[in-house]
Formats: C-alpha cells, sequence, structure tokens
C-alpha cells in the first residue's frame, strides 16, 4: 500500500478538502465532549462523523477540551493508511503529546518531563531510552522465572476464590498485585513486599496513575460531577504527593544499580529515577493492568474449541523442550503468538496517538488526500485503524489464527507500540522500547495458563479503561 506522501510528491489519490469543524470555540468542544463520554460513546462519536463526512480523515474536537486542554482541535485519522504518518518522524513531532491534547501536571513526575513526553528530537530522549534499552538486555534472563514465580500464586489465587464461597474470581484484582510484583522483580530482582512499600504498591500506583489519566476516563459518577472534576480542571496532585514520594523511595533503592548507569551516561540520578518509575508503573505495570484482561476476555469468548486448540500446541511444545518453558519454544508456538497479536490488534492497550505537524505535506487515506499544515495536531484513533476493513478481512472478529503462517506479514498494521510491529524501537524513535518484552509476557501468560489449566469460564464487563474479568470456572489440567 501507499504511504504518507511528502508535500513536493505528487498525490495518488484524489485531493480534497478536509472534511468537519471545529465549530465555536469553547462551546463546541464542550458539546463534542459530551457526546464523546455519554451521548454517542467513544465508538460512535467517531464512527457518526465518519459516516456524515464520508471519509476516515476529518477534523473535529478531542476531549477533555476546555480548561485543561489549550486547544482540542485535531485532525482524526480512522484507517490504517492515513493512520501511519504518525510514525513518521520527518512530517511529525511528538513533544508534549503522550496523552494528547492535555498534559498531567509535572508534578506527578517530579516536575520532570519523563521521556514519553520527550521528542526524538530532544537530547534527553535518546539518553533516557538507552537507559531503558539497557534495563531490558541486563535482566532478560529473569524474566521468564520471574514471571513464572509471581503468576503461580496469582494462579493460586484464582483457584482460591472459584473454589470459595463467592464461586468467582476477580482477575483484574489479582492481576494488578501479580503484575506490580513482577515488574519489580523482572526489571530490579526485588519483592516490593518484603521493603517499606510493603503490599500497598499496586493500589499507590492505581491512584497516581488516575491522576494521570482522570481526563480519559468516566468513572460512572453523576455525570455534573465527573465534568468538574474529571474534564475540566486536573485533579490536585499534592492529593498524591505522599504516595508518589513513597513510590520514588523504592525505586530509588530497588534500581540503584540503574541510576548508577544513568549517571555514567549523563543523566541526573533523580530525573532517571522519575523516568525509571514512569516506565515501570505507567508503561509496564500500567499496561498490563489493561492487556492481561484483554487476552483473556477474548480467550472467554473464544470458549473451548480455541482452549482445547491453544492447550495441545503449548503442552507438546514444552514436552519437546523437555519439559521445561524456554524461549526457543515460545517461538514455536505460532497460535499461541497469533492470539497475542490478534488481541493487540482488536484492542490495543493504547487506543490514542498524537503527533503535530512538522511542515505543510499531504495526507493520503484509501479513498482521497489531504492537505495538512504545519502546527495542525493529527489524532489517530488505533482501535478503528488496527481494525479496518480494507486490510484485514472480517475486521470486527477475534480471528485466533489471523497471524500464523502467511498471515504474519499482516503485523505490519499492528500499531499498539507506536509503530508498526514489524519495527524495531530505536533511541531515535517513539516506539515503546518494551515493544518485544510486553508480546513476550502477553504469551507467557497464556502458556503458563494452558500448563496448569484445561479450559475456564468468565463474566465480562468493563472498569476505567479495559475490561473487568470474573472468573467462574476453572477446568484444571487432565493431561
Amino acid at each position: 500500500m501507499s504511504t504518507t506522501q511528502s508535500a513536493d510528491t505528487a498525490p495518488t489519490k484524489p485531493l480534497r478538502a478536509l472534511p468537519g469543524s471545529y465549530g465555536i470555540p469553547f462551546f463546541s468542544p464542550i458539546k463534542d465532549r459530551l457526546q464523546y463520554y455519554y451521548s454517542q460513546g467513544q465508538d460512535n462519536f467517531f464512527k457518526t462523523r465518519a459516516d456524515e463526512y464520508k471519509s476516515t480523515v476529518f477534523r473535529t474536537n478531542m476531549p477533555p477540551g476546555p480548561f485543561m486542554a489549550k486547544d482540542p482541535r485535531v485532525v482524526c485519522l480512522l484507517d490504517a493508511l492515513s493512520f501511519q504518518v504518525l510514525f513518521d518522524l520527518s512530517k511529525v513531532e511528538k513533544r508534549d503529546l503522550f496523552t494528547g491534547t492535555f498534559m498531567p501536571p509535572t508534578s506527578l513526575t517530579g516536575d520532570y518531563r519523563v521521556c514519553a513526553y520527550l521528542d526524538p528530537s530532544e537530547p534527553k530522549h535518546a539518553m533516557n531510552k538507552k537507559l531503558l534499552f539497557s534495563l531490558l538486555a541486563d535482566r532478560h534472563k529473569h524474566f521468564l522465572p520471574a514471571f513464572h514465580d509471581t503468576f503461580s500464586k496469582f494462579f493460586d489465587g484464582l483457584d482460591a476464590a472459584v473454589g470459595g464461597e463467592k464461586k468467582e474470581a476477580d482477575f483484574n484484582a489479582l492481576n494488578d498485585v501479580s503484575s506490580f510484583d513482577f515488574c519489580c522483580r523482572a526489571y530490579f530482582g526485588v519483592d516490593p513486599a518484603s521493603t517499606s512499600l510493603g503490599t500497598a504498591g499496586p493500589k499507590m500506583v492505581s491512584k497516581w496513575l488516575l491522576f494521570n489519566l482522570h481526563p480519559l476516563m468516566v468513572l460512572g459518577l453523576p455525570k455534573v460531577l465527573e465534568e468538574i472534576f474529571l474534564h475540566t480542571f486536573h485533579l490536585p496532585p499534592f492529593l498524591v504527593k505522599s504516595d508518589y514520594k513513597k513510590i520514588y523511595d523504592f525505586f530509588y533503592s530497588a534500581a540503584a544499580d540503574v541510576l548508577d548507569r544513568a549517571e555514567s551516561i549523563g543523566l541526573e540520578r533523580e530525573e532517571a529515577c522519575h523516568n525509571i518509575l514512569f516506565a515501570t508503573c505507567f508503561n509496564s505495570y500500567g499496561g498490563f493492568k489493561v492487556f492481561f484482561p484483554d487476552i483473556f476476555k477474548w480467550l472467554a469468548l473464544a470458549e473451548k474449541p480455541l482452549h482445547k486448540r491453544l492447550r495441545e500446541e503449548i503442552r507438546s511444545v514444552v514436552k519437546a523442550e523437555g519439559g521445561a518453558i524456554t524461549m526457543a519454544g515460545l517461538e514455536k508456538m505460532e497460535l499461541t503468538k497469533s492470539v497475542v497479536y490478534e488481541t493487540l490488534r482488536i484492542e490495543p492497550p493504547v487506543m490514542f496517538q498524537y503527533g503535530k505537524a512538522k511542515k505543510d505535506f499531504v495526507l493520503e487515506s484509501h479513498d482521497s488526500s489531504f492537505e495538512i499544515k504545519k502546527g495542525e495536531m493529527l489524532f489517530g484513533y488505533q482501535p478503528f485503524a488496527t481494525k479496518d476493513p480494507k486490510v484485514f478481512a472480517d475486521a470486527e472478529k477475534f480471528v485466533p489464527d489471523r497471524f500464523v503462517g502467511d498471515g504474519a506479514g499482516m503485523l505490519k498494521y499492528v500499531y499498539w507500540s507506536n509503530g508498526r510491529e514489524t519495527d524495531a524501537p530505536t533511541e531515535g524513535n517513539k516506539q515503546c522500547p518494551a515493544k518485544d518484552f510486553v508480546v513476550l509476557m502477553g504469551r507467557l501468560l497464556v502458556v503458563e495458563f494452558f500448563m496448569r489449566y484445561d479450559s475456564f469460564e468468565a463474566t465480562l464487563g468493563t472498569i476505567l479503561l479495559g475490561p473487568k474479568v470474573t472468573i467462574t470456572s476453572l477446568t484444571k489440567a487432565t493431561s
């Protein structure tokens, strides 16, 4: 397929004026916000506009709007082709756009702009990303054993809850504890429960995440309260200051070796600690809070035929590997890999991506070309882009073996990591440095589960930014 066209290259699609409107300043962004959160809902907000304009590229306002966002105006990108411009750093800037048209107060991150908010043109972006790459490289041998030890306790918790009085297990609550524990053990070799942080870490971090992301959330409170306290003004950072200090102190001790390395490459120890905290708590732990329930949501919906195929593949490979879960074995599990990629495609844990045009250029969708002007904000809604029916057959359907065999060629249209799944993160781009780690952990979760169980059943709901999974039945492994 074509990629985005530069301003001095003739477009291959008919040139069309950008449809859509920003409406009346102040009032229209608030109207759009109310439609987005309440009267239309997230997906329908975009679908109704795409249908009205007969275009997957159009102008609109993105929440939260006044008074939190200085400028809510965006050019919305909903197809797999136009979306790719967000990865082209010759055309877009990424400075302070990690969360979109608003930026949380830097007092939530020690008064530093952490790496996620830096553009690659800023020197400290490469330095911080280099530090994260070195951490992942140094600790990679610990990932599999740390995951096994931590999630064995997680499965014990599922067993106890399903076998208990309520006959059901809160997957999300148990996952929160285990994912935080795993991140600390995998990255730093430290059990947080054995430190001054105790068992309070997951709740403290979840509270801090809320203060960062509340403009994007609906909590089910009365609308007037949500509009005032979540979508119009930032929650006061001082309310989470004490918790953040305890989390910071934990990382300052647990990550001492990493911070020594940071100083050796020219980063201040304090700034590096805030960056390591953010990468661990926001990117890794915050991602697993959504991603792992996503996997089990789609496994639950797929039901027992898929469970049977997965356990047969997983157990046969593990047996061939001498009874151990190994990196080489994980690479041989084609269906397992595909299930994880399909989860990331159909329900990406990161739904929004932004970029500000560095220059005038021509952008192409499947059907048309559009002139983009320097300074315009581009917004990609990933759940639509990665379910583009002009790219994927049965795009709205969860197809477990979509990426098996020749289907692996379609991974270039899986964008969850702020880049194509076929691309590699570097110090000079904005792709998630732990991209491969996240995918590996998703596969490992499926493998560990089906080594222990034949199948499961669950009820599904919604919680904040992801699915709510309640396990109601577990069938232990029979062979």
